[in-house]
């Protein structure tokens, strides 16, 4: 159980990481590049997801990185991107939200999730 609880500390520090990585991404593409936020969203996720895949690997777990993995490793990350960017859509759309402030509220609700399933891809 120690093992569980230290990786999935790790996790959240690379998770956060990311989360940065990706909201800076986010905001220059909203606010520098005048995209729509679901275009913003796509870019942020999809140029964070390389880093999270090295740093998941080589801090989190502690395996070695391998092709298969990364191939794999967008795959672990389906339920992610489906469930953030529903509920960005249902943050911004429905509920009012800024555009700024809603990717960050869909992380906290996706996390639990998400180091589930990378969790099982990285170590198998």
């Amino acid at each position: 159980m120690q093992i569980i609880n230290k990786e999935f500390i790790k996790f959240i520090v690379v998770g956060c990481l990311n989360t940065i990585h990706y909201y800076v991404i986010y905001l220059i593409c909203i606010h520098l590049f005048q995209m729509h936020y679901f275009f913003s969203h796509i870019i942020g996720f999809l140029l964070s997801l390389i880093g999270s895949f090295f740093l998941n690997c080589c801090f989190t777990y502690q395996v070695k990185p391998t092709w298969k993995k990364f191939l794999s490793f967008p795959l672990t990350q389906i339920v992610n991107t489906l469930t953030s960017t529903v509920l960005l859509f249902i943050f911004i759309e429905w509920f009012s939200i800024s555009s700024n402030y809603a990717p960050v509220l869909a992380v906290f609700l996706t996390v639990p999730i998400t180091f589930i399933i990378t969790r099982r891809i990285l170590l198998t």
